[in-house]
């Protein structure tokens, strides 16, 4: 019981550490697209940035699922 307590709070501080990641990574990069494309002619659109989203809504979504089952077997268990 204790155990899946603690699994589903570390799987929900993982999701929350991915989610501010994501937004912080995809910010810079479409920041770094925006500029390459202003100043140095860079041909592709700055919502590119937003390729580097996809493995980090993998990770959320993935972490998201498990802490719900281990918060539901954490109940059932009682």
């Amino acid at each position: 019981m204790k155990r899946n307590k603690l699994f589903a709070a570390v799987f929900g501080i993982v999701t929350v550490l991915l989610l501010c990641a994501m937004c912080a990574v995809v910010a810079f990069h479409y920041a770094a697209m925006l500029c390459a494309m202003n100043h140095c002619g860079a041909s592709a659109p700055p919502e590119v940035a937003f390729i580097f989203a996809v493995p980090f809504l993998i990770g959320i979504v993935i972490s998201t699922v498990l802490c719900i089952v281990f918060c539901k077997k954490a109940d059932t268990v009682r």
